[in-house]
C-alpha cells in the first residue's frame, strides 16, 4: 500500500469530525447505528484506523485515528449518561426492555391473583354441598317442630312493610 500526503491525515480528521457530530446529533444512515462501523463508513476511512496496531516485533501502537475513536466514544457515553440516547434504535430497545419487565411483572402479579381465585373456588365449590346438606337438616328439623309458618307471598309490585325499597 502506497503512503499517503502529509495533508490526507488531516482531511481525514476533520471527515470524521463532522461524521462523528452528525452520528451524536441522531443523523444516522439507514440502517446504519451510532458506533464506530458507522462512523468509520461515513467519513471514508478504514475502520481498522480507529484501533491499536502492532509493529512486526511485537509491540503495540496507536492506530492513525484511535484518539478520535475514544474522543467518539467518550461524547457517546456522556450523552448516554446524561440520558440522551443518540440512536434511536437503541432508546426504542431500551423502552421495550423496560416494557417488556413492567408486563412480565403485572403478568406474575396476574398469576398470583388467579391462583388465590383458583383456590377460593375450590373452597367455595367444596363448601356447597355440605350447605345443601345443612339446608334439608335445617328443614326436616323445622318441619318435626311443627309451630312455624309459612310468611305470605309478597304482591306484585308492593313493597314488603319497612322495606326501603
Amino acid at each position: 500500500m502506497g503512503r499517503i500526503s502529509e495533508d490526507t491525515p488531516a482531511r481525514n480528521e476533520q471527515t470524521i469530525r463532522a461524521a462523528m457530530d452528525r452520528l451524536l446529533r441522531g443523523d444516522l444512515p439507514p440502517g446504519g447505528k451510532c458506533d464506530l462501523r458507522t462512523l468509520a463508513n461515513e467519513a471514508g476511512v478504514p475502520r481498522t484506523a480507529f484501533y491499536a496496531k502492532k509493529n512486526r516485533d511485537g509491540t503495540a501502537r496507536p492506530g492513525p485515528y484511535q484518539h478520535l475513536a475514544q474522543e467518539f466514544e467518550r461524547r457517546l457515553a456522556a450523552l448516554r449518561d446524561a440520558g440522551t440516547v443518540p440512536d434511536p434504535r437503541a432508546a426504542q430497545i431500551e423502552r421495550l426492555k423496560e416494557a417488556n419487565a413492567a408486563l412480565k411483572t403485572r403478568l406474575d402479579q396476574r398469576d398470583a391473583e388467579l391462583e388465590i381465585l383458583k383456590d377460593f373456588k375450590q373452597r367455595a365449590l367444596s363448601q356447597i354441598p355440605a350447605q345443601h346438606l345443612e339446608s334439608e337438616r335445617l328443614r326436616e328439623q323445622a318441619a318435626a317442630v311443627g309451630n312455624v309458618r309459612r310468611l305470605p307471598a309478597n304482591r306484585a309490585g308492593v313493597a314488603p312493610c319497612g322495606s326501603c325499597s
